[in-house]
C-alpha cells in the first residue's frame, strides 16, 4: 500500500512521540532499575521522565515512566534487528522540526530546555527512539495492514447523498473585479439570458470583464455541499446563482449531466480514516509481541 495513504498517520505519530522528550540529571550515581535484553535503564532516566511527566500533566509516575523508557529500549532494539539506523543528521532536523512547530528557533528552543534542565544528549536519545521505530512501523507493520474495498465501497455507499449522486460537465462565468453588488448584479442580468453552454462565451461580450472558462469535468463529491445541492436541481443548460469569489462574481453552468455513482472521493477519506485505526492497532500488537519476546529484568 503506498506510503502517501499514511502520511498524515505517520507524521501525526512522529510529531506527538517527538514531543515527549525527557530531561536528565548528570552528575548523580546510575543504578540500573530494570534491564531489557541486557540494556539498562537506570533510576536516573526514570526520575528523569517522571519529572517530565509532571510538565505535561501525565500522571503516569514512577511506573509509567519505567513502561515508556522500556518500551522505548525494544523499539530501539528492533530496530536494529531490521537494519535501521538513524543517523545525528535525522536528530538534529526532528530537534528543527519541534521547534518549528513550536514557532520558535531552534537556539531559543534549545535555551529554554537548558533553562528547564535538560540535557541536550538524553533529548537526542529521545528523538533518535522515535524515528527509529516510524522507520519500524513502515517497514514492518504498514505492509500487513489490509483495507477491503468491498467494504469501504458498501460504506462509502450508505454516506453518499442524493445530491451527490451526479457527474457535470460545467463552465465557469465569471465578472472580474470588485464591487460585489454591482458585478452581483451584472452577473443576475447574464443568467436570466443564459440559453445554455453552446451561447455562453458570445453573451459574455456583452458585458464588461466577465469571462467563460471550462472547468471540464467534476463529480458532485468534489464541490462544496451548497454548490452540489444547487447544481443537483439544476438540468442541462440551467446556471446557479451568482456568488461573491476571491476574483469577483462567479456562477457555474450545467453543460453536461449524468447519474453516476463514483464514490472514489468518499472512499479515499474511508481509506485514510480506516488506515489509521487500522495500523495504530497493528502497531500496538507489535509492540506487544516485541515486550513478550523481550527479556525484562526488574532489579
Amino acid at each position: 500500500m503506498a506510503n502517501g495513504l499514511w502520511g498524515r498517520t505517520v507524521s501525526a505519530l512522529i510529531v506527538g512521540v517527538l514531543l515527549s522528550v525527557a530531561a536528565a540529571m548528570p552528575t548523580l550515581a546510575q543504578s540500573a532499575r530494570v534491564t531489557v535484553n541486557g540494556t539498562p535503564i537506570t533510576d536516573v532516566q526514570i526520575s528523569q521522565r517522571v519529572k517530565l511527566f509532571a510538565l505535561e500533566g501525565n500522571r503516569g509516575g514512577s511506573k509509567g515512566a519505567t513502561e515508556q523508557l522500556i518500551n522505548e529500549a525494544i523499539q530501539l532494539a528492533e530496530a536494529k534487528r531490521l537494519g535501521i539506523s538513524v543517523s545525528n543528521a535525522q536528530v538534529d532536523d526532528a530537534f528543527l522540526q519541534i521547534a518549528r512547530n513550536l514557532k520558535m528557533s531552534s537556539d531559543k528552543l534549545r535555551q529554554m530546555l537548558q533553562q528547564g534542565g535538560i540535557n541536550m544528549d538524553t533529548l537526542k536519545d529521545r528523538l533518535r527512539a522515535a524515528i527509529a521505530w516510524n522507520a519500524v512501523t513502515e517497514q514492518a507493520i504498514m505492509p500487513q495492514v489490509q483495507i477491503s474495498d468491498l467494504e469501504l465501497d458498501q460504506q462509502a455507499a450508505n454516506q453518499i447523498q442524493a445530491y451527490q449522486g451526479f457527474d457535470y460537465i460545467l463552465k465557469e462565468v465569471i465578472f472580474v473585479g470588485q464591487g460585489s453588488s454591482a458585478r452581483t448584479g451584472q452577473a443576475n442580468s447574464y443568467r436570466r439570458s443564459f440559453a445554455g453552454c453552446d451561447s455562453a462565451v458570445d453573451l459574455s461580450l456583452k458585458f464588461t470583464d466577465a469571462a467563460v472558462i471550462d472547468v471540464g469535468r467534476r463529480h458532485a463529491t468534489q464541490m462544496p455541499e451548497a454548490i452540489a445541492k444547487e447544481l443537483a436541481g439544476l438540468n442541462v443548460g440551467g446556471i446557479t446563482k451568482p456568488r461573491v469569489v476571491e476574483s469577483g462574481v462567479s456562477m457555474l453552468a450545467v453543460c453536461e449531466k449524468a447519474q453516476a455513482e463514483d464514490l472514489t472521493f468518499i472512499k479515499s477519506d474511508l481509506r485514510a480514516e480506516a488506515g489509521n485505526d487500522a495500523l495504530a492497532g497493528e502497531t500496538e500488537k507489535y509492540l506487544a509481541e516485541l515486550r513478550k519476546r523481550a527479556k525484562i529484568i526488574y532489579n
